[in-house]
């Protein structure tokens, strides 16, 4: 597993974390992928530095062209592991106990303290300490990773 190295866009020392799968330039978060997005001209499997033509110039459908990016894109390898499949992620837009923490004035203002942190794993483990935090924590993952039952007879 490679170091990150500092960010393209920011600059931020040892936060580059993510690859642009199109050209290979490092970026820390995702403001900064949506910013290199934006200026990035390679194209899909283009080494660093070798722009293949302009994304205005480009045909519509081109590998060039601007357009979303699939999750995958923003994810390396390493962090494949980690990866939540689509259709779980969209069980925790329809958990109504989700929905009622996330009312809490106090966790939304913790969730975008780390959305806006330039260190997020300190922040992250500080918040752990944070019962609300913990509260939403466990939510969020017995809604993705529901428990096993274990020692169940069956009926």
């Amino acid at each position: 597993m490679r170091a990150p190295g500092p960010c393209a866009e920011c600059g931020a020392g040892g936060a580059a974390r993510y690859r642009c799968p199109r050209c290979d330039t490092a970026y820390c978060s995702v403001p900064c992928c949506r910013t290199h997005r934006g200026r990035c001209s390679a194209g899909p499997g283009a080494p660093q530095g070798s722009p293949q033509g302009s994304p205005q110039g480009s045909p519509q459908g081109s590998p060039a062209a601007p357009g979303p990016w699939a999750l995958h894109d923003i994810l390396s390898e390493e962090d494949e592991q980690d990866r939540v499949p689509l259709h779980k992620l969209k069980l925790l837009g329809e958990s109504e106990e989700l929905k009622a923490l996330l009312l809490n004035p106090h966790l939304r203002q913790l969730l975008l303290a780390i959305d806006q942190a330039q260190d997020k794993s300190s922040l992250l483990r500080k918040l752990m300490q944070e019962p609300l935090f913990v509260e939403f924590a466990d939510c969020c993952l017995s809604i993705v990773e529901p428990p096993e039952k274990e020692n169940v007879l069956p009926e």
